[in-house]
């Protein structure tokens, strides 16, 4: 298969890289490690949508560019290695725009997607809860009918940008009769995260910052006309969503600027006059990061021509996904044990490399396995769908 850029993508690529300077010269918006999780502004994201840069794989009858996957890995990937914001419309263009486009009504499609092409409207994920985190068909978060309208309860965690984002995507289960199936109790909601009987409790991680919260309902009350799909869907359709999250090339690049660091300091820091990258071990340690890096990044752009072709890889985004995120810890844990001390002082201290990004990604890396399906779990889809195993 050739990956290589076809002339009108490496004219996107170099067009991206333009913009993206232009914007650091100006020093209007924050540029920083880890954007995803850290920053959220609808300013820059409305620069790229002016652009064309939001949606740019949707097909055009839903106001999209009708260009390829490939091409938006192509901009995601300079968006994230630049330290772009890009939080405020990454969910919408990420997965929950092609899961309304795939599942949602006409109304959710005229309500919603041209202000996601826009950067209008902001969305979190409401999947996780306490006892259901990687196993979602364990989620208890109740949604009850009653007339027009479901009455939500329960308590979703781990909501990247809960406190900041409009609306939530929400897996609540719809069905409480013991003879239903387990996965087709499930359906899914959008959620005005404004509604009266929400509330959000911020989660403070290691490094001090708050991107995580716990989201509590209690009696919300949410039309029915924002069911998405069919109700006791949820579960296949969240299926098919966590494709389009675990097919792109995020969970490789978004630490790509600790990397760099990495090897900035290899390569200027002297031992005994000898630039430490001249270690036989550590130039060894350091090729062979290098080399994951490229194979994860090809092995992104396949995945991205597979959805181009009009699949569904769920096992072959399952296992980008598990590489990319072993990646991301193998490079936090090199990191730091290449920089020693250096690599562990905090952001907030004058006397931090890089701006403490490495000491940020590492004190991260723990949820990097686990976020968008854990490795035991991807490893399982990839054993059972992939390779046809018996999980027995």
């Amino acid at each position: 298969m050739d990956l290589r850029l076809t002339e009108a993508q490496s004219r996107l690529q170099k067009d991206i890289r333009a913009f993206l300077e232009s914007m650091k010269k100006k020093e209007e918006y924050p540029f920083t490690n880890d954007s995803l999780q850290l920053v959220f502004s609808p300013e820059f994201s409305q620069k790229l949508a002016e652009k064309g840069w939001i949606g740019i794989a949707w097909p055009k009858e839903f106001g999209g560019q009708g260009a390829g996957y490939l091409e938006r890995c192509i901009i995601l990937e300079e968006l994230l290695k630049s330290g772009a914001p890009v939080g405020y419309h990454y969910l919408a263009d990420r997965q929950v725009g092609p899961g309304i486009i795939h599942f949602g009504s006409d109304f959710l499609k005229n309500e919603f997607l041209q202000k996601m092409l826009n950067a209008q409207v902001s969305f979190c994920l409401l999947f996780s809860e306490p006892n259901a985190g990687s196993d979602l068909a364990a989620c208890e978060t109740s949604a009850v009918e009653e007339g027009d309208y479901f009455i939500l309860n329960g308590q979703k965690t781990w909501t990247s940008h809960g406190h900041s984002a409009d609306y939530g995507w929400g897996l609540m289960r719809t069905s409480f009769d013991s003879k239903t199936p387990r996965h087709n109790a499930f359906s899914e909601i959008l959620i005005n995260m404004k509604t009266p009987g929400i509330t959000i409790r911020p989660v403070i991680n290691m490094v001090g910052l708050h991107s995580f919260n716990e989201v509590f309902f209690d009696n919300v009350k949410i039309h029915k006309k924002y069911l998405i799909g069919k109700k006791g869907n949820g579960f296949r359709q969240i299926m098919t969503n966590l494709v389009y999250e675990r097919a792109t090339i995020d969970r490789l690049i978004q630490n790509y600027s600790a990397k760099e660091a990495l090897f900035e300091y290899a390569k200027n820091t002297e031992k005994d006059g000898v630039p430490l990258s001249k270690d036989p071990i550590i130039r060894d340690s350091l090729a062979k990061l290098e080399v994951e890096f490229q194979v994860g990044r090809k092995y992104i752009y396949y995945v991205t021509t597979l959805l181009d072709d009009g699949k569904i890889p769920d096992y072959e985004a399952a296992i980008g996904k598990n590489f990319c995120t072993l990646f991301e810890a193998k490079l936090s844990d090199l990191a730091t044990n290449i920089m020693g001390l250096h690599g562990l002082i905090m952001p907030d201290s004058p006397k931090a490399l890089f701006k403490g990004i490495v000491a940020e990604s590492y004190l991260m890396s723990p949820s990097y396995t686990l976020q968008g399906g854990s490795v035991e779990i991807l490893k399982n889809i990839i054993a059972k769908r992939g390779l046809k195993l018996s999980l027995k």
